[in-house]
């Protein structure tokens, strides 16, 4: 697995220029300090909003290569981003470890478990990736890592809704948020 992202990293992939639309668009949510992990992070463009955000930022992918470009980027924007090589599948994060977690074109469902113990109370998740009920190829092909429709609204059901989106194949194609969906949550007081 290591191996494939790092050539995916090595490759000219195209670089989006700024975070997530969950977190892009809602960043206004963030709070105004604590702990916040960038989980299967890639470049990292979310783990830098984080940090601009004045959060204390750790940004997790299994790509030394993407973790080096990562360090490389907030170094040259005078941005603190600890940065670590972690397969969350064997090392999951610990229980009431983060205020925010960013989950973005990323989906294990073993994982959701402990993400959301990982939560402080009160705390958030901005949750982002693709989706089964799509207009075209794009994301991933494999179903395993594709959101059947409302799944992650359900994965969060016990949790306070601040912001759902999901539009599937649903009114004028050729506009709209499509082959995604996106959840903000708090995770209620304990």
């Amino acid at each position: 697995m290591k191996n494939k992202w790092n050539k995916y990293y090595n490759s000219n992939v195209e670089v989006s220029t700024r975070p997530s639309d969950v977190l892009f668009f809602n960043q206004h949510l963030l709070p105004k300090n604590g702990d916040a992990l960038d989980l299967a992070c890639g470049f990292g463009l979310n783990a830098i909003c984080l940090a601009e955000n004045r959060l204390q930022v750790t940004a997790w992918d299994i790509s030394e290569l993407a973790l080096e470009k990562l360090s490389i980027h907030s170094k040259q924007l005078n941005l603190k981003v600890c940065c670590e090589v972690r397969d969350v599948l064997k090392h999951p994060p610990q229980p009431n470890t983060f205020d925010v977690i960013v989950v973005s074109k990323f989906l294990d469902r073993k994982l959701i478990k402990n993400i959301k113990k990982s939560i402080k109370s009160n705390g958030l998740i901005f949750y982002q990736t693709f989706t089964k009920n799509r207009i075209d190829k794009s994301g991933p092909k494999n179903p395993d890592y594709q959101l059947d429709e409302n799944e992650l609204l359900r994965f969060f059901s016990d949790w306070k809704l601040i912001f759902y989106k999901e539009e599937g194949v649903t009114g004028d194609l050729k506009n709209g948020f499509r082959n995604q969906a996106m959840i903000i949550s708090q995770k209620n007081k304990l």
